[in-house]
């Protein structure tokens, strides 16, 4: 009876695994066209109205998940960099790059409330946090971070980075991680103090960018240009556990807690997937293939979708073809 048991468990495991196997694979899905022709950088998902927004020059273009189709933009600015969504006071934040200036929307209405000016050059990742109720800009020409009250709309603070800075990521207790890509190291910010409290190198990581965060295991992943490695770290000690390949050109990095898959999203057309096996073992298991210059992006951890914003160049020039930005799709298979 025993034996007879092992045997049908066998067999089941058996069963499952193709299963399993294709579940952790990624295809493409859809294309969502998009208006306008300006550059693009960072994508924001507000998980409690289901928008999509993606910054595109001087305007934000925003998609509505449920219909994945664009509902609305928010423009009139000088140069997108990022979106923050802050759902408890019903406001989203963009960081004008050009204008040295936080742009203050309404979540639902898309209408802009403020244009909040810093005293910063070159404000490019934002990013709000719980824990102080701040939204924090890092901003790139100044080696700091502007630190808005998104409730009375003012700058009340800034804290003072020691390096270039890129993206930006909270635990949502108290501790924000901050990329220096010119320092090839990480941050430790206390958010409530409004400083750094520790410094982490990322050897053998390079130029760092985009930056997530595995709260449960205490684990901060960074991907880094010029190694094309993305690095796992543990946040309590500053370890570099693990150092990961991925493609030429990584931006963005996302994190899925329930598949434990970790999205790379590179220039060179491909976003690299790893999957978690442990807190400190990790497998690269997909190179996906997107499209030229596809380097940032934004996962969707209800549907575990993933969204990246591109456009077509004339060639190997810099210069976008009219009517061709849009989002690429792609969806667990």
């Amino acid at each position: 009876m025993k034996k007879t048991i092992l045997t049908i468990a066998g067999l089941l495991l058996i069963s499952l695994a193709p299963k399993a196997l294709h579940a952790q694979t990624y295809v493409a899905d859809k294309t969502i066209d998009l208006t306008g022709d300006g550059g693009y950088d960072y994508l924001a998902i507000d998980k409690v109205n289901q928008r999509l927004y993606i910054s595109h020059g001087t305007m934000v273009n925003v998609v509505d998940l449920a219909t994945e189709k664009q509902i609305g933009t928010i423009e009139d600015m000088k140069g997108v960099h990022g979106i923050a969504i802050d759902n408890k006071a019903n406001r989203g934040f963009i960081s004008d790059g050009k204008a040295n200036a936080v742009v203050a929307f309404d979540l639902k209405t898309l209408k802009t409330i403020a244009t909040i000016p810093v005293d910063a050059k070159g404000p490019d990742a934002i990013m709000y946090d719980s824990y102080s109720d701040r939204i924090f800009s890092f901003n790139g020409e100044s080696n700091n971070s502007s630190v808005v009250d998104p409730n009375t709309l003012k700058q009340v603070g800034t804290v003072a980075l020691g390096g270039g800075p890129e993206f930006a990521v909270s635990d949502g207790k108290g501790l924000i991680y901050n990329n220096l890509e010119d320092k090839n190291s990480l941050n430790v910010i206390d958010a409530k103090a409004l400083k750094v409290i520790k410094n982490y190198p990322l050897a053998p990581g390079g130029g760092p960018t985009g930056i997530t965060l595995d709260e449960k295991n205490h684990r901060a992943f960074s991907v880094c240009r010029e190694n094309k490695g993305m690095e796992v770290v543990d946040v309590i000690n500053g370890k570099v556990i693990a150092t990961l390949p991925i493609g030429a050109g990584v931006d963005a990095v996302a994190y899925d807690p329930e598949t434990k898959l970790i999205f790379c999203s590179n220039g060179d057309a491909t976003t690299t997937i790893i999957k978690q096996e442990t807190a400190d073992k990790y497998s690269v298991i997909q190179t996906l293939k997107t499209q030229n210059r596809a380097k940032t992006l934004a996962l969707d951890t209800k549907t575990h979708k993933i969204y990246l914003s591109v456009a077509t160049y004339e060639g190997t020039t810099r210069k976008i073809v009219p009517n061709t930005f849009k989002v690429l799709v792609f969806k667990l298979q």
